[in-house]
């Protein structure tokens, strides 16, 4: 028991991003360290991006707990006085 509770908490897989998520933490490593860098590659696992290393050697992987569920989808669309009111006609 107490192993599967491990498990469960501490496992990870790769999670994927996209290139523009890429991107961005790449200029977010550039401005917090004030990495002089000037290229950043890929990393790949299974077909898809799921990180990038940098030119300076720094590394950034996304992996989420396997156990993780999917985001819940809670947002409602907002309604406006115009749609309340076109709505009540």
């Amino acid at each position: 028991m107490v192993y599967a509770t491990w498990y469960f908490t501490s496992a990870k897989h790769y999670a994927p991003i996209t290139i523009n998520e890429a991107r961005i933490l790449w200029k977010i490593h550039k401005r917090n360290i004030r990495c002089d860098a000037r290229k950043w590659r890929e990393i790949k696992r299974g077909g898809k991006t799921v990180g990038f290393e940098c030119e300076c050697g720094y590394k950034h992987i996304q992996k989420r707990p396997i156990a993780a569920n999917a985001p819940a989808l809670g947002i409602q669309p907002q309604t406006s006085v115009l749609d309340k009111l076109h709505a009540s006609l």
